[in-house]
């Protein structure tokens, strides 16, 4: 007998065409069929009417950075209740594997590394301990050259790995990719990756070329180095032979805003070029990242004691976070620093979610001396920036090759991060999408915001069986009224869940329908069915 039909669904299947009226039948953790309205519907031991409600494939979030949220939130509560069913983490250069990048994922996921038990020693015990704590949502993962660079040259480290250096981390980046590993991503704003030359990248993506896999970047700037940052991050794919792929795809600060169309002009002429590349975003004009990332390339947080003895280097250190240099973006010069917010800083709760501007002008000092004294309390101190404009948003939404994804972190109100002004995109990307942008503005149709959720990350990411509703795929399906499915997480009120979604299914298994129910997540490799 046949465990679950969904009857009378507005079947949007993930292809891009048009939905029909239908129903979808579901045996163990597959779809079993595919019904047009009028076609029989076999017996089943559980039915559910859906009188119309839109019946789409799971949600797939290509970047996120919830390596650790199985261990601390396994329900995964504020994608789950958006529909989200699978997620790629590992992403902008900092991963789980190898294990030197924990400290600083845990402190992302509002925990000690201390508290996650013995330390794993390979990519694939990684995700072997990811399947144990029994996910909610199914979790799949890039390997990050800044952690292999941390990893084997001990730290962060301002130099070119040495031969053998570069041959440790090539072998421990193809055994990954052998335990299932979905590629490579790059952080070139952050330590240690800054400090990569193309040259190195190129020689480690490679390893992609005979194995499989996505360079994925958060590349090396996203302001008025933009253009030639994605550039790098074309050719570096070019080079290693491998597809590239541009994280969270953004023009910021003013100078930059109304560039958006000119950023996708260059990855058409590319594209036209022969080169492979593909882009996600998120629908926000506001970035979140840590506090540190506003330092200089010659100086990292655990060094700010030794910098600060000297006066000359504490002028220039401050100098340059606020206007720029040694690769600092220089955002009291690009943005202003009444639009940078506190996020997560476990020494002073209270102060999450309050300008920098305005702390800064309480304390009596510079926002740039008040930046380091944050991270002399807390080198992992998080901050929220309203740094693009709404009509760039649009501009790179409406595009229907660029994915949806949300770059945040699995939490729940009552979590280890329910007291820190955290980004509303952790709980409403999709959700916003779909209400704000398909349904009250018309941007684009229904079909093909799904597709951008859905067949063309799983395609890309090389997550197989899924992103499709079609006999044989994995049963990741997500039930959501178009009517009313909302976000409802705003920057001063964060800790929302979004609206609309009915019923989501995790490989068969009932996981929401209102409440959350059985969590049958799922650790994914690539190509794995």
């Amino acid at each position: 007998m046949t465990d679950l039909v969904i009857s009378r669904a507005l079947v949007i299947d993930g292809s891009g065409a048009p939905g029909f009226v239908g129903s979808v039948t579901v045996t163990g953790d597959r779809i079993e069929a595919v019904l047009r309205e009028g076609e029989p519907e076999p017996a089943a031991a559980r039915r559910t009417e859906a009188g119309g409600l839109v019946l789409a494939p799971g949600f797939i979030d290509v970047h996120q950075h919830s390596d650790l949220s199985p261990f601390t939130e396994p329900g995964m509560d504020s994608y789950l209740r958006q529909g989200v069913t699978t997620c790629v983490v590992g992403n902008c250069g900092s991963s789980a594997f190898p294990v030197e990048g924990v400290d600083e994922l845990a402190a992302l996921a509002g925990a000690r590394s201390s508290e996650l038990g013995r330390p794993w020693r390979s990519f694939g015990e990684y995700l072997e301990r990811i399947q144990a704590c029994r996910p909610a949502m199914n979790l799949a993962a890039l390997v990050g050259h800044g952690t292999l660079r941390q990893a084997v040259l001990r730290g962060d480290q301002r130099r070119a790995p040495a031969a053998e250096e570069m041959a440790t981390m090539r072998r421990l980046l193809a055994d990954a990719l052998d335990e299932g590993a979905l590629g490579l991503s790059t952080g070139l704003i952050y330590a240690p990756g800054l400090h990569a030359t193309t040259e190195e990248i190129v020689e480690l993506a490679s390893v992609l070329a005979r194995r499989g896999g996505v360079y994925a970047s958060h590349v090396r700037g996203e302001d008025e180095r933009v253009f030639d940052a994605v550039d790098e991050c074309i050719e570096i794919g070019r080079r290693a032979g491998v597809p590239a792929h541009v994280s969270h795809l953004k023009v910021e600060g003013r100078a930059m805003w109304g560039r958006a169309g000119a950023l996708l002009e260059l990855l058409d002429a590319r594209r036209e070029a022969g080169d492979d590349v593909s882009a996600d975003q998120y629908p926000y004009t506001a970035w979140e990242t840590g506090l540190a990332a506003l330092l200089p390339s010659w100086v990292a947080a655990e060094e700010l004691p030794e910098v600060l003895a000297d006066p000359a280097a504490r002028e220039r250190l401050e100098r340059e976070i606020d206007e720029g240099g040694s690769g600092a973006e220089g955002v009291g010069r690009t943005l202003g620093w009444d639009r940078v917010m506190l996020g997560s800083f476990p020494p002073r709760p209270e102060l999450s979610g309050r300008s920098l501007a305005e702390l800064a002008a309480e304390r009596g000092v510079p926002p740039a001396r008040l930046v380091v004294e944050l991270l002399l309390a807390d080198r992992f101190a998080g901050m929220l920036g309203h740094g693009m404009d709404e009509e760039d948003v649009r501009t790179i939404l409406a595009r229907p090759d660029v994915y949806v994804a949300s770059d945040g972190i699995a939490v729940s109100p009552q979590g280890p991060l329910g007291g820190y002004a955290v980004h509303p995109r952790y709980y409403g990307t999709f959700a916003r999408v779909l209400g704000r942008y398909v349904r009250e503005e018309g941007l684009l149709p229904l079909e093909t915001a799904i597709r951008k959720m859905t067949a063309l990350p799983a395609e890309r990411f090389g997550l197989a069986g899924r992103g499709r509703i079609e006999p044989g795929a994995s049963a990741d399906l997500v039930l959501f009224d178009p009517r009313t499915v909302a976000d409802r997480a705003r920057y001063e009120r964060p800790h929302a869940f979004a609206e609309g979604v009915r019923l989501v299914l995790v490989n068969g298994r009932v996981a929401f329908d209102g409440e959350p129910r059985e969590r049958a997540g799922r650790a994914l490799r690539r190509g794995e069915r």
